[in-house]
């Protein structure tokens, strides 16, 4: 699979050779799209879609997170539904809080937890969204990804690239990264480029900046916290990344002045207590820490970061999702 995504960014010719696959999946997909939207749940509450069309991490769950925040200053009680992907329950849907295991839950439900806003996950979605609703008071249901999860009605949709990557060669999968054609993006309302400066366009349509801008050092052992500067330990530093781009994160600890061994991983790759081994300070991700929680000692640190976007778009998002709650009482009668 490395050398298959390698080749769908370096824009390899081989990959190509692969068309028919791509064809039959993209009718499959469209069948099983049209499936999903005929048996489509509307909540009674705004729904906002964070999701990407492209495979592997773009830095969704951050941006959940900053609006998680930001829409709770505005007086929204926002609850988290979630596949839950790379956990496995016996059952569902499955309330999540941070002493939930990752392997259960999965690793990004479980960061989510840490928000302190009720968190479901279910492979179908829109079940994820009635349980919620049902054993939560919320006002507003964020999806952490779920894009192409039809069944859940959806009144804003938010999608987010990795500017640096882009669409790689703009196919579908497997010729390409995309689970959709790349015309889906025409049909959000949001697109947020994680790792770009300035506002650029894509099919048509804005991309509007999003940075992860790092917030604090933590060492979970100790449950310590430390600003940026001065750094908490020696500069030369191993670093582990089981993310969509890990060197993202590698180039985000070397922009801070460190000297970076990197360890890359798969997305959402499952640790062993081997993996966390060093002689030197070890670094990691949040979502990475979560499911080395057993095996953290004092040479293993957390940096904690937030996605930064304008604050005038956030502010749109919170008017449009005033206007869909009021659209939704009035056809409730309300």
């Amino acid at each position: 699979m490395k050398r298959l995504e390698q080749a769908w960014y370096n824009h390899a010719r081989w990959p190509l050779l692969l068309q028919p696959l791509e064809q039959l999946y993209l009718k499959l997909s469209a069948q099983d799209q049209r499936k999903k939207q005929a048996q489509q749940w509307q909540a009674p509450v705004p729904v906002l879609i964070v999701g990407n069309i492209t495979v592997g991490g773009t830095g969704k769950s951050p941006l959940v997170a900053t609006l998680v925040d930001y829409l709770r200053s505005k007086g929204w009680k926002p609850g988290i539904v979630s596949r839950g992907y790379g956990g496995k329950s016996s059952e569902y849907p499955l309330s999540v809080t941070t002493a939930s295991d990752p392997k259960i839950a999965g690793d990004e439900p479980v960061m989510l937890a840490q928000l302190g806003c009720p968190v479901v996950v279910d492979p179908k979605r829109s079940t994820a969204a009635q349980s919620l609703l049902a054993e939560h008071d919320c006002d507003l249901i964020i999806s952490d990804d779920g894009l192409q999860h039809l069944a859940l009605g959806r009144d804003i949709e938010l999608v987010v690239i990795d500017a640096a990557r882009g669409l790689g060669n703009g196919h579908c999968l497997p010729v390409g990264p995309l689970r959709e054609p790349k015309s889906r993006l025409q049909q959000v309302d949001y697109i947020f480029a994680n790792g770009a400066e300035h506002t650029s366009q894509l099919e048509g349509q804005t991309l509007h900046p999003m940075q992860l801008k790092p917030t604090q050092w933590r060492q979970p052992a100790s449950q310590a916290t430390y600003p940026i500067q001065p750094l908490p330990f020696n500069e030369s530093v191993q670093a582990l990344a089981g993310i969509g781009n890990p060197e993202r994160f590698f180039n985000t600890l070397r922009q801070l002045g460190l000297t970076v061994t990197g360890r890359p991983y798969p997305d959402h790759y499952q640790f062993q207590a081997q993996d966390l081994v060093s002689t030197e300070p070890l670094l990691m991700t949040a979502k990475d820490a979560v499911k080395c929680q057993a095996w953290l000692g004092a040479q293993h640190w957390v940096l904690d970061v937030r996605a930064h976007i304008a604050t005038e778009i956030l502010e749109q998002i919170h008017l449009d999702l005033l206007a869909a709650q009021a659209r939704k009482q009035t056809s409730q009668g309300l």
